[in-house]
């Protein structure tokens, strides 16, 4: 299964490393299945957006997964690719850019050509094959014409695929230099919300986040001192504060430090899809590890 990861430290920008899959002292209990793709997103201070990914599996590119990334963000986003659509190349690995935007997503959505239909020329922004890229083209479209509601498109572009399209899961994580949005839909796959005051739990310790699946590891000092908004697609600590988002629940964390949640899909999808309707490749990138 594909893992999300987001984290808003907004205003203040914090230095974080990341470990995708597992963490350089740890490989002795390596998955022997490797994934096809792992990104990391953050931004300069002037705001432009900056990507680093590579497609893994059929690429010898291990040194990417195994290296310590340093990076410096107000927010930051974080996926590990179990290929559902498109081939094992760059432009199909996630986080994917637009209009000053970073997104990603787990889940499947079928029906593409009625979707590419409904993209019209907004689809020319989509750069690769996958479902994620041509969701997050339709929620761009929707964002520019409410004026940069960026809310307000989240809830147009996946109010409309719910309702016209066969949907397995929408669940994405969604940043800008300053915010980050999380949608949890339907139910199918877990994602979970952490506000994490400075210093953590305790009050006084970095935070060191490891998923349960030795997939990732995220690791900040900056954070013993400043406080934090973090998404997952699982526990990555044993912080009791840990919260499974709602079905349908959109979170938004600002640089005011104000943090809402908004159920904006309350109706399951109209087609909505199980492990049995999908293709075995599409079905396999969706079970748990």
């Amino acid at each position: 299964m594909c893992r999300l990861f987001g984290l808003t430290s907004a205003p203040e920008r914090t230095r974080a490393t990341f470990w995708l899959l597992d963490a350089p002292d740890s490989l002795s209990t390596q998955s022997h299945h490797d994934p096809d793709g792992t990104g990391l997103g953050s931004f300069a201070p002037d705001g432009t957006p900056h990507v680093s990914k590579a497609p893994l599996a059929a690429y010898e590119d291990r040194a990417f997964a195994e290296e310590a990334k340093q990076t410096e963000s107000a927010t930051f986003i974080a996926h590990i690719r179990y290929a559902s659509t498109g081939s094992l190349e760059i432009r199909n690995t996630h986080p994917f850019e637009q209009d000053g935007r970073l997104f990603a997503h787990n889940g499947v959505i079928e029906g593409l050509d009625a979707l590419d239909a409904h993209l019209g020329p907004d689809r020319a922004a989509v750069a690769g094959e996958t479902d994620s890229e041509r969701f997050f083209a339709l929620i761009t479209r929707e964002t520019r014409a409410r004026g940069g509601d960026v809310a307000a498109g989240i809830a147009a572009a996946a109010g409309w695929i719910a309702a016209h399209l066969p949907v397995y899961a929408l669940n994405f994580v969604l940043v800008t230099p300053a915010d980050l949005w999380a949608l949890r839909y339907p139910d199918t796959h877990d994602l979970y919300v952490l506000h994490r005051p400075a210093g953590g739990h305790h009050g006084d310790r970095h935070l060191d986040h490891s998923g349960t699946a030795g997939r990732m590891r995220v690791h900040s000092r900056d954070l013993t001192g400043t406080d934090a908004v973090v998404v997952a697609s699982e526990r990555m600590d044993d912080n009791p504060h840990w919260r499974l988002m709602e079905p349908g629940a959109l979170l938004h964390a600002g640089p005011d430090g104000i943090t809402t949640t908004t159920v904006v899909l309350p109706d399951p999808p109209a087609h909505r899809l199980t492990l049995d309707d999908l293709h075995p490749v599409a079905a396999a990138s969706q079970k748990a590890a």
